[in-house]
């Protein structure tokens, strides 16, 4: 849903930007552009944050106030192992697909609006795609997903086991996960996209 809005709204910025120039035609590339390389990744990371991460943070932060994770080093049970492996694995699995799936409901949702509402052919919002958007902005796109899914479960995790002070105590490191994560998340964003195009200027990979 976060996805399918934001391609309403950028669509129709677009449209009424770019439609003052005669570039009307350009809508469907700006909002695929943006979407793939920026608003998808970022978007799907805080809604991932906001309903998972916190959700993580939480239930293992009762696990370590109510010392289950204690029991399970008494029985010789690997917490990192038994807890935080799968998440970690999962995290780096579903981010990208996420993330693939929201890029595509915004360019959906951009579609709609442009079609039926702006009455744009359908083939000139899709045609300058393929043209225009090149491999190294998928690579960016699927690059930042996956850092961010580390990043997420890395700190969501960490503020869950660190927990102290019982139930207040988890209120507390979940809303610490949950702005940290905010904000790690966006100036995570801003080097990937800095090494990223520093890297294909310097070797022209992806281009």
């Amino acid at each position: 849903m976060t996805g399918f809005s934001t391609g309403l709204v950028l669509a129709a910025q677009s449209f009424f930007q770019l439609s003052d120039k005669g570039l009307a035609g350009a809508t469907g590339l700006m909002v695929g552009k943006a979407m793939i390389t920026e608003l998808g990744p970022v978007l799907t990371a805080f809604m991932v944050t906001g309903r998972v991460g916190a959700a993580m943070c939480a239930e293992l932060g009762t696990m370590r106030v109510t010392e289950q994770i204690d029991a399970l080093e008494t029985m010789a049970v690997n917490p990192n192992r038994y807890l935080i492996s799968p998440r970690f694995i999962s995290g780096m699995v579903m981010m990208p697909l996420l993330t693939v799936f929201s890029i595509f409901m915004g360019i959906f949702g951009g579609y709609l609006i442009s079609v039926f509402y702006f009455k744009m052919p359908p083939t000139t919002y899709f045609d300058p795609m393929p043209i225009y958007i090149t491999n190294f902005d998928l690579l960016t796109g699927i690059v930042k997903a996956f850092v961010f899914g580390i990043l997420i479960i890395t700190i969501s995790c960490y503020k869950g086991l660190t927990t102290s002070g019982g139930a207040e105590g988890v209120g507390r490191s979940t809303t610490n996960s949950v702005v940290i994560c905010y904000t790690f998340i966006l100036f995570t964003n801003f080097l990937t996209t800095l090494c990223l195009n520093l890297l294909q200027n310097a070797t022209g990979w992806f281009s």
